[in-house]
């Protein structure tokens, strides 16, 4: 199996329920995942570009796991993308697109049910719709951008059980990338 590489993107990890009970099973495969946190690495907000396209230019699989923050990422993902993905690295005319092939996923908790997310419902959108600003991104730096993976009902569905059930279903959708 091919190493993956998750970057996290969650501003409060340390008071996260189920991204954090994700990251402590991934952490228990280092030879499958390389687990990369964001907020962690960047708490001043100030990225290192060169390095980050480096740590990119390693894996072909890459998935990006935050939590649903007002109907998109946290902030910091604008930040990483609009810094690191550079013309001439990650798109251009002549050279770039070192992202090119390489299978990019997000993979997002979200607080409320799904079906709160249909044209009929509060949200009037589904998460797919509401992340195609990120399948945009990517298809454009020619990544091949992969189906999402939601796990949702956080707020009201909180006890252990809820969440231990999330572990294999994101595992397994990890190993199909």
């Amino acid at each position: 199996m091919e190493k993956v590489l998750v970057i996290v993107i969650h501003p409060d990890l340390k008071n996260s329920v189920i991204n954090k009970r994700w990251i402590n099973e991934l952490e228990q495969y280092p030879d499958q995942y390389h687990v990369h946190d964001l907020y962690q690495q960047y708490p001043n907000g100030i990225i290192d570009v060169a390095g980050e396209q480096q740590l990119i230019e390693q894996y072909n699989k890459i998935v990006f796991q935050f939590p649903l923050y007002w109907f998109s990422s946290p902030p910091l993902f604008k930040t990483w993308q609009d810094e690191v993905l550079t013309y001439g690295w990650a798109y251009g005319s002549k050279s770039g697109f070192k992202m090119a092939g390489k299978k990019i996923a997000l993979a997002i908790s979200v607080g409320v049910a799904e079906n709160i997310y249909s044209a009929a419902e509060k949200y009037k959108y589904t998460l797919e719709e509401l992340t195609r600003p990120f399948e945009l991104t990517f298809e454009y730096v020619k990544a091949d951008y992969r189906p999402l993976f939601a796990y949702y009902d956080l707020e009201i569905n909180t006890q252990a059980t809820w969440i231990e059930r999330s572990v294999p279903l994101y595992l397994k959708y990890l190993t199909a990338l």
